[in-house]
């Protein structure tokens, strides 16, 4: 059996899509919502197996990446979170880069000599890696319209994968990943009338225009803190709302927060983008807490945990 595991986001679908495109493989296809991290334990692997694991920190699937390697599945690994203590086996293939200023689509494209890097590159700006995208984009020489473009289309694909559930979202990330398949550079899509592009930037419009008039929970001058109220459009909207407020004060840490159905919230955490350090170390502080140093999230924060968060965030970027 050929597993792919990623993550629901830009990252990890454009990810798998490069590799789809270079070498197209059947596979079993395993994902969630950006947030549902834990994936590599629904694999049930077996000696022979190939699985590929994108863009979900080896910190949280080290149990089952472990399990997998010692049954004899051969493993690729390709990511940019935390690792915890990455296993030394030969049948793992692994290509990690904690780089603040890379995402896994960036890997991927440097593996397969940079042959569909404009996918990359739409994940980069997905990810909320502005600059690097910028600087990519114009070893290319993408004009500012084109490089907009990609902006916009990285910006709504990671916007769909943000929920509490898949229901949440208007596509199910493999059905995304299925729509996007057919076309080999994003400008195909965007310039395809009909396509999914067009059909996310309506939906994306609609959700942050409610978003700009959220409650402001907590502002200083290093972290700024929104609260969205209960609603389907707010869990979709908080992780791409965290990044356009990091782009509008990027001297600032920012976390969103939202509801969740287990009675407690979920959190965006955005690093300033000029001191892009620290989100994970915030965001581990708490139990379901991870993430990389520029962005990082808490799955479930109780209600009682709120202003144990801000004194966190506030207290981290004070220093």
């Amino acid at each position: 059996m050929h597993y792919d595991v990623f993550n629901g986001d830009a990252d990890g679908i454009i990810a798998l899509l490069q590799l789809q495109l270079s070498n197209p493989t059947e596979s079993v296809k395993i994902t969630g919502v950006k947030r549902d991290i834990a994936l590599l334990k629904q694999v049930d692997a077996k000696a022979g197996d190939t699985i590929r694991v994108l863009d979900i920190s080896m910190e949280k699937n080290l149990d089952a990446l472990n399990g997998a390697l010692a049954k004899g599945a051969d493993v690729f690994y390709a990511d940019h979170h935390r690792t915890g203590k990455v296993p030394t086996a030969d049948n793992l293939d692994a290509h990690i880069d904690l780089d603040a200023n890379t995402c896994t689509s960036l890997i991927i494209s440097n593996i397969l000599g940079k042959k569909y890097h404009l996918w990359a590159i739409t994940a980069a700006y997905g990810d909320n890696l502005f600059a690097k995208a910028d600087e990519e984009a114009d070893k290319l020489g993408l004009t500012l319209e084109q490089k907009q473009q990609l902006k916009e289309f990285g910006t709504y694909i990671n916007y769909n994968g943000y929920g509490s559930e898949v229901s949440d979202l208007h596509y199910p990330p493999c059905e995304l990943f299925e729509m996007l398949l057919p076309y080999s550079s994003p400008f195909d899509v965007i310039n395809d009338a009909d396509s999914v592009y067009h059909r996310l930037s309506i939906a994306y419009n609609k959700d942050m225009e409610k978003a700009l008039a959220a409650e402001v929970l907590f502002d200083s001058e290093v972290a700024k803190v929104i609260q969205l109220e209960d609603a389907a459009w707010s869990r979709r909207v908080s992780g791409v709302f965290g990044n356009n407020l990091a782009n509008q004060s990027p001297s600032k840490a920012h976390a969103v927060i939202s509801h969740n159905k287990e009675g407690g919230y979920t959190v965006s955490v955005r690093a300033p983008l000029l001191n892009k350090q620290g989100a994970d170390i915030v965001c581990s502080k708490f139990k379901t807490g991870g993430g990389r140093t520029a962005a990082a999230g808490i799955n479930h924060l109780e209600k009682s945990e709120l202003a144990s968060l801000v004194s966190a965030l506030n207290d981290y970027y004070s220093d």
